[in-house]
Protein backbone atom coordinates (compact mmCIF):
# COMPACT_ATOMS: atom_id res chain seq x y z
CA UNK A 1 0.00 0.00 0.00
CA UNK A 2 0.98 3.45 -0.67
CA UNK A 3 0.49 6.28 1.45
CA UNK A 4 -0.04 9.69 0.44
CA UNK A 5 3.25 10.99 1.61
CA UNK A 6 4.99 8.73 -0.78
CA UNK A 7 2.64 9.67 -3.79
CA UNK A 8 3.88 13.36 -3.63
CA UNK A 9 7.66 12.56 -2.52
CA UNK A 10 8.40 8.86 -3.49
CA UNK A 11 10.24 8.10 -6.38
CA UNK A 12 8.37 8.44 -9.76
CA UNK A 13 7.67 5.97 -12.36
CA UNK A 14 9.57 7.33 -15.63
CA UNK A 15 6.59 8.20 -17.33
CA UNK A 16 5.68 10.85 -14.21
CA UNK A 17 8.57 12.30 -14.81
CA UNK A 18 8.39 13.04 -18.20
CA UNK A 19 4.92 14.49 -17.73
CA UNK A 20 6.07 16.49 -14.97
CA UNK A 21 8.88 18.06 -17.39
CA UNK A 22 5.88 18.73 -19.72
CA UNK A 23 2.64 18.56 -20.26
CA UNK A 24 1.88 16.10 -23.67
CA UNK A 25 -0.45 18.92 -25.07
CA UNK A 26 2.63 21.26 -25.62
CA UNK A 27 3.60 19.22 -28.70
CA UNK A 28 0.00 20.80 -29.81
CA UNK A 29 1.78 23.73 -30.68
CA UNK A 30 5.18 22.29 -31.89
CA UNK A 31 3.50 20.16 -34.90
CA UNK A 32 4.45 22.18 -37.62
CA UNK A 33 7.73 22.03 -36.62
CA UNK A 34 7.82 18.28 -35.95
CA UNK A 35 6.19 18.11 -39.75
CA UNK A 36 9.23 20.05 -41.19
CA UNK A 37 11.66 18.13 -39.03
CA UNK A 38 10.92 14.54 -39.97
CA UNK A 39 10.23 11.92 -37.86
CA UNK A 40 13.85 10.79 -37.25
CA UNK A 41 14.44 14.19 -35.58
CA UNK A 42 11.56 14.81 -33.15
CA UNK A 43 12.26 14.35 -29.57
CA UNK A 44 12.45 10.18 -28.63
CA UNK A 45 9.93 11.20 -25.35
CA UNK A 46 7.81 13.89 -27.77
CA UNK A 47 7.67 10.78 -30.89
CA UNK A 48 6.75 7.89 -28.82
CA UNK A 49 5.26 9.23 -26.15
CA UNK A 50 3.71 13.22 -26.14
CA UNK A 51 2.13 12.91 -29.61
CA UNK A 52 -0.33 10.05 -27.98
CA UNK A 53 -2.32 12.65 -26.34
CA UNK A 54 -2.87 14.05 -29.61
CA UNK A 55 -4.04 10.79 -30.84
CA UNK A 56 -0.50 10.30 -33.08
CA UNK A 57 1.02 6.61 -32.42
CA UNK A 58 4.34 6.35 -33.54
CA UNK A 59 4.68 3.03 -34.48
CA UNK A 60 8.42 1.07 -34.31
CA UNK A 61 6.70 -2.02 -36.60
CA UNK A 62 6.08 0.22 -39.34
CA UNK A 63 8.68 3.32 -38.65
CA UNK A 64 7.77 6.64 -40.49
CA UNK A 65 3.63 5.52 -40.87
CA UNK A 66 1.83 6.04 -37.70
CA UNK A 67 -1.84 5.93 -36.39
CA UNK A 68 -4.06 8.19 -36.12
CA UNK A 69 -6.99 7.36 -33.37
CA UNK A 70 -10.34 9.52 -33.44
CA UNK A 71 -12.35 10.83 -30.51
CA UNK A 72 -16.06 9.80 -31.76
CA UNK A 73 -18.57 9.92 -28.70
CA UNK A 74 -21.08 7.20 -28.79
CA UNK A 75 -19.72 6.02 -31.93
CA UNK A 76 -21.33 8.44 -34.06
CA UNK A 77 -19.99 10.41 -37.51
CA UNK A 78 -21.18 11.70 -40.28
CA UNK A 79 -21.07 10.72 -44.25
CA UNK A 80 -19.26 13.75 -44.82
CA UNK A 81 -16.77 12.93 -42.10
CA UNK A 82 -16.50 9.72 -43.19
CA UNK A 83 -15.65 10.70 -46.70
CA UNK A 84 -12.86 13.30 -45.32
CA UNK A 85 -11.13 10.40 -43.16
CA UNK A 86 -11.57 8.04 -46.47
CA UNK A 87 -9.60 10.75 -48.31
CA UNK A 88 -6.73 10.54 -45.89
CA UNK A 89 -6.35 7.46 -46.06
CA UNK A 90 -6.72 7.46 -49.62
CA UNK A 91 -3.74 9.22 -50.10
CA UNK A 92 -1.37 6.30 -48.76
CA UNK A 93 -2.43 3.63 -50.98
CA UNK A 94 -1.52 0.49 -49.56
CA UNK A 95 -0.40 1.24 -46.50
CA UNK A 96 -3.38 3.11 -45.58
CA UNK A 97 -6.04 1.65 -44.29
CA UNK A 98 -8.89 1.97 -40.64
CA UNK A 99 -10.16 0.19 -38.20
CA UNK A 100 -13.24 0.09 -36.34
CA UNK A 101 -12.18 -0.25 -32.37
CA UNK A 102 -13.93 -2.24 -29.12
CA UNK A 103 -14.34 1.52 -28.09
CA UNK A 104 -16.90 2.51 -30.90
CA UNK A 105 -14.10 4.18 -32.62
CA UNK A 106 -12.06 4.83 -35.75
CA UNK A 107 -7.83 4.65 -35.91
CA UNK A 108 -6.57 5.45 -38.87
CA UNK A 109 -3.44 3.65 -40.60
CA UNK A 110 -0.54 4.85 -42.41
CA UNK A 111 -0.36 8.30 -41.35
CA UNK A 112 2.98 10.42 -42.32
CA UNK A 113 3.97 12.87 -39.64
CA UNK A 114 4.34 16.33 -42.35
CA UNK A 115 0.66 15.49 -43.65
CA UNK A 116 -0.57 16.31 -39.80
CA UNK A 117 -1.17 19.84 -39.43
CA UNK A 118 -3.24 19.91 -43.00
CA UNK A 119 -5.17 16.67 -41.52
CA UNK A 120 -5.71 18.47 -38.27
CA UNK A 121 -6.63 21.86 -40.98
CA UNK A 122 -9.25 19.28 -42.11
CA UNK A 123 -10.68 17.44 -38.90
CA UNK A 124 -11.67 21.09 -37.75
CA UNK A 125 -13.70 21.91 -40.92
CA UNK A 126 -15.71 19.19 -40.48
CA UNK A 127 -15.64 18.34 -36.52
CA UNK A 128 -13.17 15.97 -36.44
CA UNK A 129 -11.24 15.33 -33.25
CA UNK A 130 -8.24 13.16 -31.97
CA UNK A 131 -7.42 15.42 -29.14
CA UNK A 132 -6.64 13.23 -25.47
CA UNK A 133 -7.08 9.84 -27.23
CA UNK A 134 -4.17 8.10 -26.13
CA UNK A 135 -1.93 7.94 -22.85
CA UNK A 136 -3.09 8.96 -19.56
CA UNK A 137 -6.44 10.51 -20.83
CA UNK A 138 -9.96 9.40 -20.97
CA UNK A 139 -10.42 7.52 -24.35
CA UNK A 140 -13.41 7.61 -26.29
CA UNK A 141 -16.56 7.43 -24.41
CA UNK A 142 -18.90 4.84 -25.29
CA UNK A 143 -23.15 4.55 -24.98
CA UNK A 144 -26.09 2.54 -27.14
CA UNK A 145 -24.98 2.11 -30.67
CA UNK A 146 -28.67 2.48 -31.18
CA UNK A 147 -29.37 5.29 -28.80
CA UNK A 148 -32.39 7.74 -30.22
CA UNK A 149 -33.71 4.80 -32.80
CA UNK A 150 -34.00 1.73 -30.74
CA UNK A 151 -37.60 1.04 -30.35
CA UNK A 152 -37.12 -0.52 -26.72
CA UNK A 153 -34.29 2.20 -25.22
CA UNK A 154 -34.47 3.33 -21.88
CA UNK A 155 -32.44 6.68 -22.02
CA UNK A 156 -31.15 8.70 -24.85
CA UNK A 157 -27.23 8.70 -24.25
CA UNK A 158 -25.80 10.52 -27.10
CA UNK A 159 -26.50 13.94 -25.59
CA UNK A 160 -24.81 12.65 -22.78
CA UNK A 161 -21.80 11.62 -23.92
CA UNK A 162 -21.02 14.22 -26.07
CA UNK A 163 -21.43 16.47 -23.34
CA UNK A 164 -18.83 13.92 -21.43
CA UNK A 165 -16.28 14.62 -23.91
CA UNK A 166 -16.58 18.83 -24.35
CA UNK A 167 -16.09 18.76 -20.35
CA UNK A 168 -13.10 15.87 -21.19
CA UNK A 169 -11.56 17.78 -23.29
CA UNK A 170 -12.66 21.20 -23.46
CA UNK A 171 -14.90 20.83 -26.43
CA UNK A 172 -11.81 19.51 -28.34
CA UNK A 173 -9.58 22.06 -27.95
CA UNK A 174 -7.42 20.30 -25.34
CA UNK A 175 -7.99 20.36 -21.41
CA UNK A 176 -5.05 20.53 -18.73
CA UNK A 177 -7.53 19.32 -16.24
CA UNK A 178 -7.68 15.36 -17.69
CA UNK A 179 -4.09 15.62 -19.42
CA UNK A 180 -2.56 14.04 -16.64
CA UNK A 181 -4.07 11.18 -14.70
CA UNK A 182 -2.38 8.00 -13.29
CA UNK A 183 -3.05 5.89 -16.17
CA UNK A 184 -5.72 5.87 -18.85
CA UNK A 185 -9.87 5.75 -18.34
CA UNK A 186 -12.77 4.55 -19.60
CA UNK A 187 -16.25 5.88 -19.61
CA UNK A 188 -19.33 4.17 -20.94
CA UNK A 189 -23.30 5.51 -20.60
CA UNK A 190 -25.87 2.64 -21.16
CA UNK A 191 -29.01 3.58 -21.78
CA UNK A 192 -30.65 0.47 -23.06
CA UNK A 193 -31.36 -3.12 -21.75
CA UNK A 194 -28.47 -5.13 -22.75
CA UNK A 195 -25.32 -4.04 -21.50
CA UNK A 196 -24.16 -2.88 -25.50
CA UNK A 197 -20.65 -0.83 -24.18
CA UNK A 198 -19.40 -3.41 -21.54
CA UNK A 199 -20.21 -2.03 -19.05
CA UNK A 200 -17.88 -3.88 -16.09
CA UNK A 201 -14.89 -2.80 -18.04
CA UNK A 202 -15.05 0.48 -17.57
CA UNK A 203 -13.34 2.50 -15.09
CA UNK A 204 -17.19 4.76 -14.86
CA UNK A 205 -20.00 2.85 -16.31
CA UNK A 206 -23.80 4.53 -16.00
CA UNK A 207 -26.00 1.91 -16.33
CA UNK A 208 -29.75 2.75 -16.71
CA UNK A 209 -31.80 1.55 -12.95
CA UNK A 210 -35.60 3.03 -11.21
CA UNK A 211 -34.83 4.74 -8.53
CA UNK A 212 -38.42 5.68 -6.45
CA UNK A 213 -40.05 5.18 -9.41
CA UNK A 214 -37.38 8.14 -11.53
CA UNK A 215 -35.19 6.80 -14.44
CA UNK A 216 -31.86 7.19 -13.73
CA UNK A 217 -28.05 5.71 -13.97
CA UNK A 218 -26.44 3.07 -11.02
CA UNK A 219 -23.00 3.72 -10.94
CA UNK A 220 -20.19 1.46 -11.09
CA UNK A 221 -16.69 2.45 -11.38
CA UNK A 222 -13.49 0.05 -11.34
CA UNK A 223 -13.43 -1.90 -14.42
CA UNK A 224 -10.09 -2.18 -16.17
CA UNK A 225 -7.77 -5.05 -18.16
CA UNK A 226 -4.40 -4.88 -17.77
CA UNK A 227 -1.47 -6.92 -18.06
CA UNK A 228 -0.89 -7.35 -14.83
CA UNK A 229 -4.61 -7.94 -13.87
CA UNK A 230 -8.19 -7.08 -15.01
CA UNK A 231 -11.09 -6.57 -12.78
CA UNK A 232 -14.78 -5.70 -13.16
CA UNK A 233 -16.59 -2.39 -12.64
CA UNK A 234 -18.22 -2.70 -8.72
CA UNK A 235 -21.08 -0.60 -7.48
CA UNK A 236 -20.22 2.82 -6.20
CA UNK A 237 -23.89 2.78 -4.43
CA UNK A 238 -24.66 5.81 -6.41
CA UNK A 239 -27.55 7.00 -8.70
CA UNK A 240 -28.31 9.88 -11.02
CA UNK A 241 -30.88 11.63 -13.19
CA UNK A 242 -30.17 11.42 -16.68
CA UNK A 243 -28.95 15.19 -16.55
CA UNK A 244 -25.84 17.05 -16.17
CA UNK A 245 -24.98 15.08 -12.94
CA UNK A 246 -23.63 12.64 -15.13
CA UNK A 247 -20.92 15.15 -16.11
CA UNK A 248 -20.65 16.45 -12.81
CA UNK A 249 -20.20 13.15 -10.95
CA UNK A 250 -17.77 11.68 -13.38
CA UNK A 251 -15.55 15.07 -12.93
CA UNK A 252 -15.55 14.47 -9.38
CA UNK A 253 -14.54 10.52 -10.05
CA UNK A 254 -11.98 12.04 -11.89
CA UNK A 255 -10.52 15.05 -9.43
CA UNK A 256 -10.08 11.88 -6.99
CA UNK A 257 -7.94 9.91 -9.68
CA UNK A 258 -5.96 12.59 -10.81
CA UNK A 259 -5.29 14.05 -7.42
CA UNK A 260 -4.84 10.45 -5.20
CA UNK A 261 -4.31 7.60 -8.32
CA UNK A 262 -0.94 5.76 -7.56
CA UNK A 263 2.34 7.26 -9.62
CA UNK A 264 5.03 5.01 -8.13
CA UNK A 265 4.04 1.99 -10.01
CA UNK A 266 2.74 2.37 -13.41
CA UNK A 267 1.10 -1.16 -12.81
CA UNK A 268 -0.82 -0.12 -9.78
CA UNK A 269 -2.14 3.04 -11.79
CA UNK A 270 -5.38 2.39 -12.42
CA UNK A 271 -8.77 3.30 -10.65
CA UNK A 272 -9.14 -0.26 -8.81
CA UNK A 273 -5.86 0.45 -7.20
CA UNK A 274 -7.18 3.70 -5.44
CA UNK A 275 -10.40 1.57 -4.65
CA UNK A 276 -8.61 -1.27 -3.24
CA UNK A 277 -6.59 0.80 -0.98
CA UNK A 278 -9.17 3.00 0.04
CA UNK A 279 -11.97 1.17 1.07
CA UNK A 280 -15.13 1.77 -0.90
CA UNK A 281 -16.85 3.90 1.66
CA UNK A 282 -13.57 6.14 2.02
CA UNK A 283 -13.27 6.27 -1.58
CA UNK A 284 -16.93 7.32 -1.88
CA UNK A 285 -16.86 9.75 1.03
CA UNK A 286 -14.26 11.72 -1.26
CA UNK A 287 -16.23 11.35 -4.42
CA UNK A 288 -19.18 13.20 -2.33
CA UNK A 289 -16.91 15.91 -1.87
CA UNK A 290 -15.60 16.86 -5.03
CA UNK A 291 -19.41 16.49 -6.11
CA UNK A 292 -19.86 19.08 -3.84
CA UNK A 293 -23.44 17.59 -2.65
CA UNK A 294 -24.83 14.06 -0.80
CA UNK A 295 -24.82 10.95 -3.42
CA UNK A 296 -28.15 9.51 -3.67
CA UNK A 297 -27.70 5.72 -2.98
CA UNK A 298 -27.77 3.19 -6.01
CA UNK A 299 -31.15 1.56 -6.68
CA UNK A 300 -31.81 -1.59 -5.94
CA UNK A 301 -31.65 -3.50 -9.58
CA UNK A 302 -31.09 -1.95 -13.13
CA UNK A 303 -32.68 -2.89 -15.83
CA UNK A 304 -29.69 -4.60 -17.93
CA UNK A 305 -32.02 -7.75 -18.50
CA UNK A 306 -31.45 -9.00 -21.56
CA UNK A 307 -28.97 -10.73 -23.75
CA UNK A 308 -26.59 -8.86 -25.28
CA UNK A 309 -27.27 -7.50 -28.68
CA UNK A 310 -25.09 -7.20 -31.96
CA UNK A 311 -26.88 -4.84 -34.42
CA UNK A 312 -26.04 -7.09 -37.11
CA UNK A 313 -29.28 -7.08 -39.65
CA UNK A 314 -32.15 -5.21 -40.23
CA UNK A 315 -34.40 -3.88 -37.36
CA UNK A 316 -37.22 -1.28 -36.85
CA UNK A 317 -36.28 2.01 -35.48
CA UNK A 318 -38.96 3.27 -32.62
CA UNK A 319 -39.43 6.37 -35.95
CA UNK A 320 -42.55 4.64 -38.23
CA UNK A 321 -41.20 3.71 -41.37
CA UNK A 322 -37.57 3.69 -40.60
CA UNK A 323 -35.11 0.54 -40.20
CA UNK A 324 -31.89 0.73 -39.37
CA UNK A 325 -28.87 -2.05 -41.15
CA UNK A 326 -26.10 -3.63 -39.01
CA UNK A 327 -23.31 -4.31 -41.38
CA UNK A 328 -20.54 -6.95 -40.50
CA UNK A 329 -17.09 -5.47 -40.76
CA UNK A 330 -14.54 -8.78 -41.01
CA UNK A 331 -12.53 -7.74 -37.53
CA UNK A 332 -13.07 -4.28 -38.38
CA UNK A 333 -11.08 -3.66 -40.76
CA UNK A 334 -11.90 -0.96 -43.64
CA UNK A 335 -9.85 0.41 -47.03
CA UNK A 336 -10.44 3.77 -48.25
CA UNK A 337 -12.83 2.37 -50.93
CA UNK A 338 -14.81 0.97 -48.38
CA UNK A 339 -15.13 4.03 -46.72
CA UNK A 340 -16.38 6.12 -49.48
CA UNK A 341 -19.12 3.49 -50.17
CA UNK A 342 -20.23 3.39 -46.68
CA UNK A 343 -20.13 7.05 -47.05
CA UNK A 344 -22.32 6.92 -50.07
CA UNK A 345 -24.65 4.45 -48.81
CA UNK A 346 -25.95 6.41 -45.26
CA UNK A 347 -26.38 9.59 -47.91
CA UNK A 348 -28.40 7.81 -50.57
CA UNK A 349 -30.30 5.02 -48.55
CA UNK A 350 -30.11 7.17 -44.75
CA UNK A 351 -29.81 10.77 -43.83
CA UNK A 352 -26.18 10.39 -43.75
CA UNK A 353 -25.70 9.02 -40.08
CA UNK A 354 -22.99 6.36 -39.40
CA UNK A 355 -22.52 4.41 -36.17
CA UNK A 356 -19.71 2.22 -34.73
CA UNK A 357 -19.98 -1.05 -32.05
CA UNK A 358 -18.26 -1.95 -29.56
CA UNK A 359 -18.33 -5.37 -32.19
CA UNK A 360 -16.36 -3.48 -34.81
CA UNK A 361 -19.14 -2.94 -37.16
CA UNK A 362 -21.19 -0.15 -38.93
CA UNK A 363 -25.09 0.99 -38.37
CA UNK A 364 -26.24 2.93 -41.10
CA UNK A 365 -29.75 4.14 -39.41
CA UNK A 366 -32.77 6.08 -40.81
CA UNK A 367 -33.44 4.06 -44.00
CA UNK A 368 -37.25 4.36 -45.15
CA UNK A 369 -38.40 0.99 -45.13
CA UNK A 370 -39.95 1.33 -48.85
CA UNK A 371 -35.40 1.41 -49.73
CA UNK A 372 -34.17 -1.71 -47.91
CA UNK A 373 -35.09 -3.95 -50.44
CA UNK A 374 -33.27 -1.73 -52.95
CA UNK A 375 -30.18 -1.26 -50.18
CA UNK A 376 -29.82 -5.11 -49.57
CA UNK A 377 -29.01 -5.34 -53.41
CA UNK A 378 -25.51 -3.24 -52.86
CA UNK A 379 -23.00 -4.64 -54.03
CA UNK A 380 -21.00 -3.61 -51.07
CA UNK A 381 -23.52 -6.58 -48.50
CA UNK A 382 -21.00 -9.16 -50.56
CA UNK A 383 -17.92 -7.72 -48.00
CA UNK A 384 -20.08 -6.42 -45.59
CA UNK A 385 -23.15 -8.81 -44.68
CA UNK A 386 -25.99 -8.37 -42.69
CA UNK A 387 -26.11 -12.17 -42.11
CA UNK A 388 -22.68 -13.51 -41.25
CA UNK A 389 -21.79 -17.06 -40.85
CA UNK A 390 -22.06 -17.53 -36.86
CA UNK A 391 -18.20 -17.41 -35.42
CA UNK A 392 -17.50 -15.14 -38.29
CA UNK A 393 -20.58 -12.68 -37.25
CA UNK A 394 -19.16 -12.43 -33.28
CA UNK A 395 -15.67 -12.16 -34.02
CA UNK A 396 -13.28 -9.71 -32.09
CA UNK A 397 -9.86 -8.84 -32.69
CA UNK A 398 -6.84 -6.44 -31.70
CA UNK A 399 -4.57 -4.77 -34.39
CA UNK A 400 -2.32 -7.41 -33.89
CA UNK A 401 1.92 -7.80 -34.81
CA UNK A 402 1.10 -6.23 -38.17
CA UNK A 403 0.82 -2.83 -36.86
CA UNK A 404 1.32 -2.94 -33.06
CA UNK A 405 4.88 -3.63 -31.53
CA UNK A 406 3.82 -4.75 -28.25
CA UNK A 407 1.49 -7.89 -29.62
CA UNK A 408 3.11 -11.08 -29.81
CA UNK A 409 1.16 -12.73 -32.79
CA UNK A 410 -0.80 -11.69 -35.82
CA UNK A 411 -4.20 -11.31 -34.98
CA UNK A 412 -7.04 -9.84 -37.60
CA UNK A 413 -6.25 -11.82 -40.69
CA UNK A 414 -5.53 -15.17 -38.79
CA UNK A 415 -8.58 -15.16 -36.63
CA UNK A 416 -10.72 -14.46 -39.51
CA UNK A 417 -9.18 -17.20 -41.90
CA UNK A 418 -9.79 -19.38 -38.86
CA UNK A 419 -13.73 -18.56 -38.23
CA UNK A 420 -14.43 -18.89 -41.65
CA UNK A 421 -12.66 -22.92 -41.60
CA UNK A 422 -14.83 -23.52 -38.34
CA UNK A 423 -17.78 -22.34 -39.56
CA UNK A 424 -17.54 -24.15 -42.61
CA UNK A 425 -17.10 -27.06 -41.32
CA UNK A 426 -19.05 -26.91 -37.92
CA UNK A 427 -22.85 -26.41 -37.22
CA UNK A 428 -23.64 -24.25 -33.65
CA UNK A 429 -27.10 -24.38 -32.20
CA UNK A 430 -26.06 -20.89 -30.51
CA UNK A 431 -23.70 -18.26 -30.54
CA UNK A 432 -19.97 -18.26 -29.60
CA UNK A 433 -18.39 -14.97 -29.30
CA UNK A 434 -14.85 -15.67 -29.83
CA UNK A 435 -12.48 -12.50 -29.10
CA UNK A 436 -8.60 -11.90 -30.03
CA UNK A 437 -5.83 -10.17 -28.34
CA UNK A 438 -2.21 -9.97 -29.51
CA UNK A 439 -0.81 -9.41 -25.91
CA UNK A 440 -2.01 -9.35 -22.32
CA UNK A 441 -2.85 -5.35 -22.54
CA UNK A 442 -6.50 -7.04 -23.80
CA UNK A 443 -6.99 -4.85 -26.52
CA UNK A 444 -9.34 -7.47 -27.82
CA UNK A 445 -11.38 -7.88 -24.62
CA UNK A 446 -10.82 -11.77 -24.42
CA UNK A 447 -11.73 -11.77 -20.82
CA UNK A 448 -15.83 -10.93 -21.91
CA UNK A 449 -15.92 -13.19 -24.49
CA UNK A 450 -17.52 -16.72 -24.62
CA UNK A 451 -14.00 -18.04 -25.80
CA UNK A 452 -11.26 -15.70 -25.68
CA UNK A 453 -7.50 -16.24 -27.17
CA UNK A 454 -4.59 -13.95 -25.74
CA UNK A 455 -1.29 -14.15 -27.72
CA UNK A 456 1.91 -15.25 -26.35
CA UNK A 457 4.85 -17.10 -27.51
CA UNK A 458 5.43 -20.50 -27.31
CA UNK A 459 7.97 -23.96 -28.17
CA UNK A 460 7.16 -26.10 -30.55
CA UNK A 461 9.50 -29.08 -31.83
CA UNK A 462 12.50 -26.88 -30.15
CA UNK A 463 11.34 -24.12 -31.74
CA UNK A 464 9.82 -20.31 -31.04
CA UNK A 465 6.20 -19.88 -32.22
CA UNK A 466 3.16 -18.34 -32.43
CA UNK A 467 0.48 -19.17 -29.45
CA UNK A 468 -2.32 -18.06 -27.71
CA UNK A 469 -3.68 -18.73 -23.70
CA UNK A 470 -6.98 -19.46 -23.94
CA UNK A 471 -10.01 -17.73 -21.86
CA UNK A 472 -13.45 -18.96 -21.33
CA UNK A 473 -16.20 -18.26 -18.92
CA UNK A 474 -17.20 -14.16 -20.32
CA UNK A 475 -20.59 -13.12 -20.02
CA UNK A 476 -22.34 -9.88 -21.00
CA UNK A 477 -25.52 -9.04 -20.82
CA UNK A 478 -27.43 -9.29 -17.58
CA UNK A 479 -24.61 -10.65 -15.11
CA UNK A 480 -21.87 -9.97 -16.36
CA UNK A 481 -18.76 -11.26 -15.34
CA UNK A 482 -14.96 -11.63 -16.94
CA UNK A 483 -13.69 -15.19 -18.19
CA UNK A 484 -10.67 -16.58 -16.95
CA UNK A 485 -7.54 -18.58 -18.44
CA UNK A 486 -8.18 -22.23 -18.67
CA UNK A 487 -5.52 -23.72 -20.69
CA UNK A 488 -1.97 -22.06 -21.82
CA UNK A 489 0.74 -21.98 -24.61
CA UNK A 490 -1.48 -23.70 -26.93
CA UNK A 491 0.72 -22.96 -30.87
CA UNK A 492 -1.55 -20.90 -33.12
CA UNK A 493 -1.51 -23.51 -36.22
CA UNK A 494 -3.36 -26.38 -33.38
CA UNK A 495 -5.96 -23.68 -32.79
CA UNK A 496 -8.61 -25.00 -34.98
CA UNK A 497 -8.61 -28.52 -33.98
CA UNK A 498 -8.38 -27.20 -30.17
CA UNK A 499 -11.33 -24.68 -31.35
CA UNK A 500 -12.99 -27.23 -32.49
CA UNK A 501 -12.97 -29.69 -29.54
CA UNK A 502 -13.98 -26.48 -27.03
CA UNK A 503 -16.84 -25.53 -29.33
CA UNK A 504 -17.93 -29.52 -30.08
CA UNK A 505 -17.63 -29.96 -25.74
CA UNK A 506 -19.45 -26.77 -24.22
CA UNK A 507 -21.33 -25.25 -27.18
CA UNK A 508 -23.21 -28.20 -28.79
CA UNK A 509 -21.00 -27.76 -31.93
CA UNK A 510 -21.75 -30.91 -34.44
CA UNK A 511 -19.81 -31.68 -37.81
CA UNK A 512 -21.71 -29.69 -40.70
CA UNK A 513 -23.75 -31.93 -42.93
CA UNK A 514 -23.10 -30.88 -46.39
CA UNK A 515 -26.46 -31.27 -47.39
CA UNK A 516 -27.72 -29.05 -45.61
CA UNK A 517 -28.95 -25.84 -47.68
CA UNK A 518 -28.47 -23.48 -44.76
CA UNK A 519 -24.83 -24.42 -44.26
CA UNK A 520 -24.13 -24.22 -47.99
CA UNK A 521 -25.25 -21.00 -48.24
CA UNK A 522 -23.10 -19.93 -44.98
CA UNK A 523 -20.15 -21.50 -46.76
CA UNK A 524 -20.84 -19.79 -50.12
CA UNK A 525 -21.53 -16.47 -48.33
CA UNK A 526 -18.01 -17.18 -46.35
CA UNK A 527 -16.08 -17.75 -49.42
CA UNK A 528 -17.17 -14.54 -50.82
CA UNK A 529 -16.59 -11.98 -48.35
Amino acid sequence: MVDAAQRTTGKLNKFEKFKAEKDGLAVKSELAEFAQLGWESVDETDLTHRLKWLGIFFRPVTPGKFMLRLRMPNGILSGQKMKVLAEIVQRYGEDGSADVTTRQNLQLRGIRLEDIPDIFERFEAVGLSSIQSGMDNVRNITGSPVAGIDADELIDTRGLVKKLQDMITDRGEGNPEFTNLPRKFNIAVEGGRDNAVHAEINDIAFVPAYREGKLGFNVLVGGFFSARRCEAAVPLNAWVEPNDDVVALSRAILEVYRDNGLRVNRQKARLMWLIDEWGMDTFRAEVEKAYGKPLLSAAAEDEIDWDKRDHVGVYPQQQPGLSYVGFHVPVGRLTAQDMFDFARIADVYGDGEIRLTVEQNIIIPYIPDTRLDLLMAEPLLQKFSTSPTPLVRSLVSCTGAQFCNFALVETKQRALAIARQLDATLHLPQPVRIHWTGCPNSCGQPQVADIGLMGTKVRKDGKPAEGVDIYMGGKVGKDAQLGTCVQKGVPCDELPAVLTGLLTEHFGAQPASQGDPEHNGHLQMTVDE
